[in-house]
């Protein structure tokens, strides 16, 4: 039976190098069908306490928490903004997580990302490993890919052949999880 993800590129830049990856990662899955997600699709007023209470929680918030409800897996390649998530991913998490606390329904998980830097966007993704891991009981995997515009290409992928090696582990381990 085929498995469903949903993958995203935690940014809402449409020139986004995690949606690439993102796209990349779930493209090489074996025996997976994923719907790549765009968090400009779900655009919502910034949370506050006030606005739930005044207006309720965004129908958009729903229709995300529903994609996650009828996946196997998630993927995520994140955008590092200052050392953190981008606001974009962040407010769609805080409306999802009124929700329903455990917004990613206790699914494995591969957490990514990428930066044009040498250090590849591990801080958020330090971050997020750190938090999902806390409430999840399912694998959570993860990769960091440096340098992107060095060590990837639309042509050929990830290029360099050590974190090609890690990169395809990780996926590996993610898709026997499923």
């Amino acid at each position: 039976m085929t498995k469903k993800i949903i993958s995203l590129g935690a940014s809402n830049s449409t020139k986004s190098i995690n949606k690439i990856l993102a796209h990349y990662a779930s493209d090489k899955l074996e025996n997976v069908a994923f719907s790549l997600l765009d968090l400009n699709d779900f655009e919502m007023p910034i949370y506050s306490a006030d606005r739930e209470n005044e207006s309720g929680i965004p129908e958009l918030a729903h229709k995300f928490k529903a994609l996650i409800e009828n996946s196997d897996g998630i993927l995520i390649s994140f955008a590092e903004h200052n050392g953190a998530y981008s606001a974009a991913f962040k407010n769609i998490y805080d409306w999802v997580s009124r929700i329903e606390s455990d917004v990613w329904g206790n699914r494995p998980m591969f957490l990514m990302a990428t930066s044009p830097g040498g250090y590849g966007g591990k801080s958020v993704l330090a971050m997020a490993i750190a938090r999902y891991e806390r409430a999840s009981g399912k694998p959570i995997l993860s990769f960091s890919l440096p340098s992107f515009y060095e060590n990837f290409s639309n042509e050929v992928g990830i290029k360099d052949t050590e974190l090609l090696n890690e990169f395809q582990t990780q996926l590996k381990r993610f898709e026997e999880a499923l």
